[in-house]
C-alpha cells in the first residue's frame, strides 16, 4: 500500500517531457520496447523503491536483479532520512533563518533577516557595502536554487532594503559569495559547491558518507537538476577521484569542464582539511539530526556553510560513482 501512495507521488511529480525523451532514447539504445520499458518501470517501483526517472537514471535497464537491489531510491531515502531527521527536529534545516542564526559560526559571507537589518546597523552597512557589489535575497523556505534574486548593492538604501524585502516575500538578504580563484578557474558561472554527507554513528561520532563537488555549466545555479555536472571527491585527499557526470542520461560523462576545458579527475579543492574540519564541527552541533547534506562554499577565507539538507540527494551521492550505496545505509540501520 505505501509504494502504491509512493507510486502516486511519482506520477503527480513526474516531468513528462524528461520521461518522454528518457523512454526513447533508452528504447533505441537497447532495442527494448517501450511497451516492455513501461512494464519493468512500473514492477521497479514497487519491487526496488524507486521512482519512475530514477529507472532511467539509475540504469536498471542494464542492471542484474543484484545489481538494482544496491541502489537507494527515492522511497528507501524517504524512509531512512525520517528515521535519522524526524519531522518535529527539521526546522534547523528547512528554514533558511534558522539555519543561519544555529549554524551562524561555520558562514564566511554575512547574512541578515529583515530584524537584523533594523537592529543591527553594522550588520545591514557591512551587506549593503559588501565587496562583490551584489546582494543575494531569499525566501526562508526556498529549494535548489529556486526563488533566489541577485541585485546590485547600490539599488537599495538602509529603508528601501528592508522594504524590498517585506514587499517582495523575501526573509533572507546575503552577501553575494565570490568563490575562490580556483574554484572560479574550473567554472565561473556559478559558485560550484561542495557536497558532504554525514552521519552520526552510535557512538555520536561523525562518518563521512560521501564527498562530492557540483560544478556549474554555463548556468547561475550549480544543481543537477538544472543540468549541471557533479563529480566524486576523494574523502582523504580533497582531489575529484574521477569525471563529472550529468543526471541526464542521453549525456556522456566528462574528462574536461565543458566551458572552461579544466581537467575534472584531480582537480584539488583547497582548504580540504579545513572543509572536513568544519563539517564534523557543524554536524555534531545538533545531533537530533543524525543524516544530513552540507553544501559549503570554498572562498580564499576558507570554506563556509551555506545550508544543510535533511534530505540529501540520492543522485548526488551515487551517480557520480556510479555505484549504488543503499548497503551503506543498511550498515546503519
Amino acid at each position: 500500500m505505501k509504494r502504491a501512495i509512493y507510486l502516486g507521488y511519482y506520477l503527480k511529480q513526474l516531468d513528462k517531457n524528461k520521461f518522454s525523451l528518457f523512454l526513447e532514447y533508452t528504447s533505441n539504445k537497447t532495442g527494448i520496447s517501450k511497451i516492455s520499458l513501461l512494464y519493468d518501470i512500473l514492477k521497479s517501483v514497487f519491487k526496488y523503491n524507486i521512482s519512475i526517472l530514477e529507472y532511467f537514471q539509475f540504469r536498471f535497464y542494464e542492471l542484474s536483479t543484484s545489481e538494482r537491489e544496491a541502489w537507494a531510491g527515492t522511497g528507501h531515502m524517504y524512509e531512512y532520512q525520517l528515521k535519522m531527521n524526524p519531522r518535529n527536529n527539521r526546522d534547523i534545516l528547512e528554514n533558511k533563518t534558522l539555519f543561519y542564526k544555529h549554524y551562524g559560526e561555520f558562514f564566511t559571507h554575512r547574512v541578515a533577516d529583515i530584524e537584523d537589518l533594523r537592529n543591527k546597523p553594522d550588520v545591514a552597512d557591512a551587506i549593503l557595502f559588501s565587496p562583490s557589489g551584489k546582494l543575494v535575497f531569499k525566501p526562508a523556505d526556498g529549494n535548489c536554487g529556486t526563488d533566489v534574486e541577485i541585485r546590485d548593492c547600490e539599488d537599495f538604501g538602509w529603508q528601501s532594503l528592508i522594504e524590498f524585502m517585506e514587499n517582495s516575500d523575501y526573509d533572507l538578504v546575503e552577501e553575494y559569495i565570490e568563490q575562490h580563484p580556483e574554484m572560479n578557474r574550473l567554472s565561473p558561472s556559478a559558485v560550484n559547491t561542495v557536497r558532504i554527507f554525514t552521519q552520526l554513528n552510535g557512538e555520536d561520532e561523525v562518518d563521512i558518507l560521501g564527498c562530492r563537488l557540483r560544478i556549474s555549466v554555463d548556468s547561475p545555479v550549480d544543481n543537477m537538476a538544472a543540468g549541471n555536472l557533479a563529480a566524486p571527491i576523494d574523502e582523504t585527499t580533497g582531489r575529484l577521484s574521477g569525471p563529472a557526470v550529468y543526471s541526464d542520461i542521453t549525456k556522456g560523462e566528462k574528462e574536461y569542464h565543458p566551458i572552461t576545458n579544466v581537467k575534472i579527475p584531480g582537480f584539488q579543492i583547497p582548504f580540504w582539511t579545513e572543509t572536513l574540519q568544519m563539517v564534523k564541527k557543524a554536524a555534531r552541533l545538533h545531533p537530533q539530526n543524525r543524516s544530513i547534506g552540507w553544501d559549503i562554499v570554498i572562498t580564499e577565507k576558507g570554506p563556509g556553510l551555506i545550508e544543510g539538507n535533511h534530505d540529501w540527494c540520492k543522485l548526488l551521492w551515487q551517480l557520480p560513482v556510479k555505484e549504488g550505496l543503499k548497503s551503506v545505509l543498511k550498515d546503519i540501520e
